[in-house]
């Protein structure tokens, strides 16, 4: 509720990282794993921005921030084919209006 993210091992009730304050303050929505590039994920906080963390760029902040003023962003989900090295990740982002976005990630996020 706070925008924190805290990384876990399974074996380990303490976090390997956490970013406190990731999304200045905003309450996460959602948060997914690229499933083409294991060491990006994205997170859609309450005010419709999307964050995308590249962990071998950079681990202490967002590589990249895109906000959708239009209409609120309900949720998100993530879409691709990680047999596949054909780097091809989709965004699926849910509008309060019931409208479904589907957009293309950049390849340099999506390829593994």
């Amino acid at each position: 509720s706070d925008g924190s993210i805290r990384l876990h091992q399974m074996t380990s009730e303490y976090p390997l990282m956490q970013w406190n304050d990731s999304t200045n303050g905003q309450p996460i929505i959602a948060l997914q794993w690229a499933l083409t590039r294991p060491a990006v994920f994205f997170v859609l906080d309450a005010s419709s921005s999307i964050y995308i963390w590249d962990l071998l760029e950079n681990d202490l902040l967002p590589v990249a921030k895109q906000t959708l003023p239009s209409e609120n962003v309900v949720t998100m989900a993530l879409l691709g084919e990680p047999e596949k090295t054909n780097g091809l990740l989709g965004i699926v982002l849910a509008k309060e209006s019931g409208q479904i976005d589907i957009q293309c990630v950049k390849k340099k996020w999506a390829l593994p």
